[in-house]
């Protein structure tokens, strides 16, 4: 790895956390990204903030600019799919110049394993939930990280506040959550929702493959998505990343799984099974904040630096200088 131990110790005092830009006509935080309409450009900061379990426990060094350059290489990526998505430019490691999107208010979340430790994780659901995911029934005598036979597309609903719920395609029909969307798309609701899914199992396959080939396992990722100024359906936000992804090295799985022991990771599941083995219950509502340390912070990194590396066959700099502020003043 490019980045060495002390300069990620070095950094952490000097993350980003958040950033705010006053000469933009909007301004919207989220739990990671900072989000500014500016003269009818999108710019997308993506800080070093990291979630989990649906709150914002603190930062880790380099993770905004690991995140939106995997994002920026996964959508290069996808141009060979034809899948339309959101991404202009990345004009700072941090930055992205993206278009503007009408956001559908779903996750599409596919999953390839039986796995995970949060409570709409597949796994939580099949030992506490009688093996039922949004609407799906998983089948009987399956064990933690085994490989599913097909995908499972399990939605869920993406509140401004509270915790993610998992929701099932009758109930997104039911409630009429893709209605607004019928006339800009010409669409009705079920052939909205047919074509959602199919992107996103189109764009898994792609991701395993490609994974594959760098060495790892494409296990889960989420997609948001959106509808564009020409009515239609487009990729935002994130692909493929370490926080959206979870991501297992191949070569150590078989044997690791045959010995029941967890997979080899390099992404944000890490900070959760960390956070997990300290004591925080994910049944609780107590802010786990207070169980990242410094030395969590520290491993986090070199797990997001070493997958960037892996992922892209590139070097991580660390190394940028220009300022946020001056880049935003550019796009304005």
């Amino acid at each position: 790895m490019t980045v060495s131990e002390e300069q990620i110790k070095a950094a952490l005092t000097r993350t980003i956390n958040q950033v705010d830009f006053e000469p933009a006509d909007t301004i919207h935080h989220g739990k990671v990204r900072d989000s500014f309409l500016i003269n009818k450009k999108r710019a997308i900061v993506v800080s070093d903030r990291v979630s989990a379990f649906d709150f914002i426990l603190g930062t880790i060094p380099y993770k905004g600019a690991v995140l939106n350059q995997i994002a920026a290489w996964w959508f290069n990526q996808l141009d060979r799919l034809d899948i339309n998505h959101h991404l202009i430019s990345t004009p700072h490691p941090n930055v992205s110049i993206v278009k503007n999107a009408t956001v559908i208010p779903i996750e599409i979340i596919v999953r390839g394993y039986l796995t995970g430790t949060t409570k709409t994780s597949s796994w939580y659901a099949y030992e506490h939930l009688d093996r039922k995911i949004c609407g799906i029934e998983m089948p009987e005598g399956m064990q933690k990280n085994q490989q599913f036979d097909d995908y499972l597309v399990t939605p869920t609903t993406k509140p401004e506040q509270g915790h993610d719920e998992g929701i099932s395609k009758q109930q997104i029909l039911a409630q009429g959550l893709l209605k607004p969307f019928c006339n800009d798309m010409c669409l009705n609701e079920e052939e909205i929702w047919q074509q959602i899914e199919s992107t996103a199992l189109k764009l898994f396959a792609y991701g395993q493959k490609v994974a594959k080939k760098h060495g790892l396992i494409l296990v889960d990722t989420k997609y948001e998505m959106g509808v564009d100024d020409d009515g239609e359906l487009m990729l935002i936000d994130e692909v493929h990343t370490p926080d959206s992804s979870r991501y297992w090295i191949k070569r150590s799985y078989k044997v690791r799984f045959e010995q029941g022991l967890e997979p080899e990771s390099l992404d944000k599941e890490f900070v959760r099974r960390m956070i997990v083995d300290a004591g925080y219950d994910v049944d609780s509502d107590e802010n786990p904040s207070k169980y990242l340390s410094d030395d969590l912070r520290i491993s986090a990194s070199q797990r997001y630096i070493e997958l960037y590396e892996k992922m892209t066959g590139e070097e991580f700099d660390a190394n940028s200088i220009e300022l946020i502020e001056d880049v935003l003043l550019q796009v304005s």
